[in-house]
């Protein structure tokens, strides 16, 4: 590469003799064939510096500053990329969870429902079986009251009257006549109060 624009220089040189004496005449100097060569070599030092410092130093330097950019760019989009895939997930168990809860929920409700419901059934028969008990005992007592009150009935009248004949006439009476005295006239209440 150096030698080509040495020899690109060279045929500059020679090539334009015409520009250059014109130059000598009072243009401009840097277009005077006498300072050429100088003009060449700090050009050549110059431009040659700056090439292998580009390219030693600084050009490595970009080109590892980019190479380092883009892979941090690339290890961010995969780490950014990964992120995504774990929330997308997260979201899906946490959708999974609220899901299995809602479901448990209502099985518990309904076993709970069940429960209760059972629990309802069975104090609601017992409950019906104490009151059928008391129905039937309070039953049993009107129908032993019904059918112990005459006789009840027919002693206390025949005490009371015994009683009352006793301190009305002053002697003792024979209480077999007053009690078919008695019988007499509940029979006859009892076949009236009966429709028969």
């Amino acid at each position: 590469m150096f030698k080509k624009i040495i020899i690109n220089i060279l045929i500059f040189s020679f090539a334009l003799p015409s520009v250059a004496q014109s130059a000598e005449s009072g243009g401009m100097p840097q277009l005077n064939p006498e300072f050429w060569i100088s003009q060449i070599f700090w050009l050549i030092i110059t431009f040659g510096t700056l090439f292998i410092v580009l390219s030693r130093f600084i050009l490595p330097k970009i080109s590892k500053n980019l190479e380092t950019r883009k892979s941090e760019i690339l290890e961010n989009i995969e780490t950014a990329e990964k992120q995504r895939e774990e929330s997308e997930n997260k979201i899906k168990e946490y959708e999974k969870i609220i899901i299995d809860s809602n479901t448990e929920a209502k099985n518990y409700f309904n076993e709970i429902r069940k429960k209760v419901i059972s629990d309802i059934a069975k104090k609601q028969e017992t409950l019906e079986n104490e009151i059928d008990k008391e129905i039937k005992n309070v039953e049993k007592e009107i129908v032993d009251l019904k059918n112990n009150s005459p006789k009840k009935i027919n002693k206390i009248a025949i005490e009371t009257s015994t009683d009352l004949i006793k301190h009305l006439i002053g002697a003792d009476v024979n209480s077999s006549s007053i009690s078919a005295i008695v019988e007499d006239i509940s029979k006859k209440n009892k076949d009236k109060y009966y429709g028969i």
